[in-house]
């Protein structure tokens, strides 16, 4: 069998053109925008919105992650067992995150009755200025402080949030039904929802 040598020149300007363009459509949040040891291998790089919905009975158990919210609060994903929860990773640097929070936080009041819960998890952030994003766009909803990406990082397991805006929806067993990558609008994510709750608004 005969092997096609590709020069090395050719293929270094290949490579310096992939990583241009994932800078250019990425969220570049420094150390987690990079293979790092701080991402452990995780690169942190937006895309366009793509779902994955999971079917029932092959759906991945999320992680029951603990820690303190970006108000200080101890939060549990585990006291949210019994009720669909959409698990959203953001952050304050990232412009998608900043375009879907709106409707996030919309849709978060307005499902509340309907036993959906959101939470947020903010990636690489400082407090102030994750403090700031919450209150300009309104987020209701408690968020995770995840400097370190220590949270992040337990969902490589199962379903790793490789790009910021992430969006995982776990049903009501804890399951992760639906894992949505970049920004959702407000029909999108709704749509999603109805999917995996079973109901329609």
């Amino acid at each position: 069998m005969f092997r096609v040598a590709v020069p090395r020149r050719a293929a270094l300007l290949a490579a310096i053109a992939v990583a241009a363009v994932l800078a250019v459509t990425g969220c570049d949040g420094g150390a987690i925008g990079a293979d790092t040891p701080v991402s452990s291998g995780q690169s942190f790089v937006g895309h366009s919105y793509e779902s994955t919905f999971y079917q029932p009975g092959h759906r991945p158990l999320a992680p029951t992650v603990s820690g303190t919210t970006v108000t200080g609060q101890h939060l549990s994903l585990a006291s949210y067992r019994g009720d669909t929860v959409v698990l959203n990773f953001w952050g304050s640097w990232c412009a998608p995150c900043r375009a879907e929070a709106p409707a996030l936080g919309q849709l978060a009041r307005q499902l509340q009755s309907r036993g959906v819960r959101f939470v947020g998890i903010d990636i690489r952030d400082e407090p102030d200025s994750a403090l700031a994003f919450m209150q300009q766009f309104n987020v209701g909803y408690p968020s995770f402080s995840d400097p370190s990406d220590e949270i992040a990082l337990d969902f490589r397991s199962t379903v790793a949030p490789a790009d910021i805006p992430t969006t995982l929806v776990i049903d009501r067993d804890g399951r992760i039904a639906d894992r949505i990558f970049g920004a959702s609008s407000y029909s999108e994510l709704l749509t999603v929802i109805n999917d995996v709750t079973g109901q329609r608004a």
